[in-house]
């Protein structure tokens, strides 16, 4: 694979970009360059804000569409979109390492089932409904797009959460400037081929990959109504504190330090794939990963083994093997930054159980063994902070209460999940964690419901009617009698 693009794909053409700088896109699990695409620049954003914006506020544009029309160019848009699927996941997988097992399902089928689903969502809603007033009159309440959504995505899951931004918006009438990762930028340009093949009007979405700068400048673009970030904590402060001074409307779905809890009835063995999914997958490159297993001290031991016996059957290899479970970690960065936690936890005097370092007979690639630390305790760093990589901690409790209580000590709420057959009992634990989104023995996301974290974790939703609403503004029109 060696794909080279020299154009942006900007108010519904390719256009030439505005400096000759250039990203090298590498592959994670062989090192090798795979693609070369132009790095936007601020003048890049102008000029799709600007596109955008047009679009707009046209008022025979997009927005002003009837959804019936909108609809058709979307229902083009996800056929489009799903011809691309194979060599989507493809793109993805040679460039973070996702194996392609895992981009099967979340980066080749997710994003036209999120364009159909919020295609049928925006036919079966109203646009408007009448309210009776309390004294007199009526009031029609309307909701209408909110305007030029700016929608940042990372690298991790770089397809599926583009959609889970691009379709309610566009669904809803908005227009759209999208920014990929520098890491993920393949993947984004089948989506600007899909998009111009489906006869997208112009404006309606432009696409602009870059580094922190140009995010940083479009987040703070005048042009930008709503903006709609996915990403580290700290960088989602920033991206909030802007869009506070501004008082516009911001979605934030930030990092994660979620529980697995562990009821002393469990019976893990038999659920072993659906437990390293919602703890490991993606090398643990995933926001919303119980990465802090919470175990009862009745059944400690017990627990850890069974940890350490299912990495010890993980299959570790090149991102692009069907049968591959944990491919490499996105870059060379990101593999120094979770070799640095594990040293931190062995300082620290956590247990090594299991991995701790690189897997022998992979030379090349970012790759890095399942973890296992047991003995950790809550206040430590590897289990206060996100360290985005396959590396869990195990913690001892004492009883439910205790728990609850650990699973709540933490900066963060995004995930999590709580381990029982007996599923009124762990219903009744998973009420009382302090998260934005909880799975009972899995953690399966639905598109029909609401996502999103509380805390150190971001603000707003996605997915579900919320985040259709997230893209609409309510207007009330009152009328007297």
């Amino acid at each position: 694979m060696n794909l080279i693009y020299e154009k942006f794909y900007i108010d519904g053409r390719w256009v030439q970009p505005e400096t000759a700088n250039r990203i090298n896109v590498i592959s994670a699990s062989t090192e090798e360059t795979i693609g070369q695409v132009p790095d936007g620049s601020e003048a890049d954003i102008d000029a799709a804000v600007s596109a955008a914006r047009r679009a707009f506020d046209d008022p025979s544009g997009w927005a002003h569409l009837d959804p019936v029309d909108r609809n058709a160019v979307l229902e083009r848009f996800a056929d489009e979109i799903e011809s691309r699927s194979a060599e989507t996941v493809q793109r993805v997988s040679a460039q973070n390492g996702m194996p392609v097992s895992v981009g099967a399902a979340s980066e080749g089928t997710a994003p036209a089932v999120l364009l159909r689903y919020y295609v049928g969502l925006m036919a079966a809603l109203p646009t408007e409904e009448v309210r009776e007033g309390l004294f007199s009159g009526t009031t029609v309440i309307r909701r209408e797009p909110i305007g030029v959504v700016a929608a940042i995505v990372p690298w991790n899951f770089p397809q599926s959460l583009t959609f889970m931004k691009l379709a309610p918006a566009l669904a809803a009438g908005c227009t759209v400037v999208l920014k990929p990762s520098p890491e993920t930028v393949l993947d984004a340009f089948l989506v600007a081929e899909a998009a111009e093949a489906a006869g997208m009007p112009p404006g309606v979405l432009n696409i602009v990959p870059g580094g922190r700068e140009v995010g940083a400048h479009l987040v703070s673009h005048p042009g930008i109504d709503k903006v709609s970030f996915t990403g580290s904590t700290a960088a989602g402060r920033q991206v909030g504190e802007v869009c506070g001074r501004l008082l516009r409307p911001v979605t934030l779905e930030l990092g994660g330090k979620s529980a697995a809890i562990v009821l002393d009835d469990a019976e893990l063995a038999p659920d072993l794939g659906k437990f390293f999914a919602a703890t490991m997958l993606n090398s643990g490159q995933t926001c919303y990963l119980g990465t802090r297993v919470l175990a009862p001290r009745s059944r400690y031991d017990e627990v850890v083994d069974l940890l350490a016996a299912m990495v010890a059957s993980l299959k570790v290899g090149d991102a692009l093997d069907p049968e591959t479970q944990l491919g490499p970690l996105s870059s060379a960065r990101q593999r120094d930054r979770v070799e640095a936690y594990i040293a931190k936890g062995l300082g620290d005097g956590a247990r090594l159980v299991a991995g701790g370092g690189r897997p022998t007979g992979l030379d090349r690639g970012w790759f890095i063994e399942p973890t296992i630390f047991a003995d950790v305790d809550n206040r430590s760093t590897i289990a206060q902070e996100e360290i985005f990589g396959p590396v869990l901690s195990v913690i001892p409790y004492a009883n439910v209460d205790d728990a609850i209580a650990i699973a709540n000590d933490s900066d963060y709420g995004l995930g999590g999940s709580v381990w029982s057959p007996d599923t009124d009992r762990a219903m009744a634990v998973a009420r009382r964690v302090q998260t934005g989104t909880i799975g009972i023995n899995s953690f399966d996301m639905d598109i029909g419901s609401p996502f999103g974290g509380v805390k150190a974790s971001g603000m707003g939703r996605e997915l579900g009617p919320e985040g259709l609403a997230a893209n609409q503004v309510i207007k009330s029109i009152y009328r007297q009698y």
